[in-house]
């Protein structure tokens, strides 16, 4: 974490690419998916524990994608999520992937929360207390 965003490094592999080396397209969902995990676990709630406790599941309800610059095979990446709001049963987060000084893609991120039923569920007052500890309310 540097102050509430959390930078969770990742190294392009050969299966990240493509035949000219260049980091595939929907790989960045991958990388992005692994950031926010780590950050859900630093915050006290994984995946297993999430469903174990409380029967739910996050899934991601829209996803926007820009990408700004190529990432290329064994380049030291870095994604850095941000948490823009906790809502009745959302969260946005904004995710960057970033080499050195240059910013390579940004996404923004809607996840829902997924009750047993498959349908919208309240995000729990304990995730909820937990996760205010992450949101950013200043630009990025």
């Amino acid at each position: 974490m540097v102050g509430r965003t959390h930078h969770f490094p990742v190294r392009v592999y050969f299966a990240d690419t493509d035949a000219a080396g260049i980091v595939y397209h929907a790989t960045y969902l991958a990388f992005a998916e692994r950031a926010r995990t780590e950050m859900m676990r630093l915050a006290g709630f994984d995946h297993v524990d999430l469903r174990t406790r409380f029967g739910l599941l996050l899934g991601v309800r829209s996803c926007e994608i820009d990408y700004l610059r190529a990432a290329r095979l064994d380049d030291q990446l870095e994604v850095r999520t941000t948490l823009e709001d906790v809502a009745g049963a959302s969260m946005r987060l904004r995710q960057e992937v970033w080499r050195a000084a240059d910013e390579i893609a940004r996404l923004n991120i809607r996840l829902a929360c997924i009750g047993p039923d498959g349908r919208a569920a309240r995000i729990p007052d304990e995730m909820r207390e937990a996760l205010q500890n992450f949101v950013i309310t200043e630009a990025i």
